[in-house]
């Protein structure tokens, strides 16, 4: 929790709409955290960092892969950005979203893409 501001605001694949602050951000990663049995192994493609002065943002592909509870084997590809902004002297992620693209006939997130 500490690369995030106290007032993060965070948008997840998941309900609600947003989480705002570290407090219920902390919530939502436990709760992704106990979905797994075991570790998550994370994969990172095509990262994209840009910086000026006291503000950046990056934007990248993500997988989160692991085993569910019940045995089976979880994870799909999702699209991230951050933005970031320089307090202090130390870079702090201050909006994070999350995301699958969505069918437009189904309504349904797409999880199977992968870039």
């Amino acid at each position: 929790m500490s690369f995030y501001t106290p007032d993060v605001v965070y948008y997840d694949v998941v309900p609600p709409l947003r989480y705002a602050g570290t407090a219920a951000l902390r919530d939502r990663f436990l709760h992704w955290f106990s979905n797994y049995k075991g570790g998550i192994d994370l994969e990172t493609r095509d990262l994209h960092v840009v910086v000026s002065s006291d503000l950046a943002f990056a934007f990248w592909f993500s997988r989160a892969a692991g085993t569910m509870p019940d045995g089976r084997p979880a994870g799909s590809w999702v699209r991230a950005t951050n933005c970031w902004r320089r307090i202090d002297g130390t870079w702090l992620v201050v909006h994070e979203h999350i995301s699958w693209p969505v069918d437009g006939m189904s309504g349904m997130g797409v999880r199977d893409l992968v870039p």
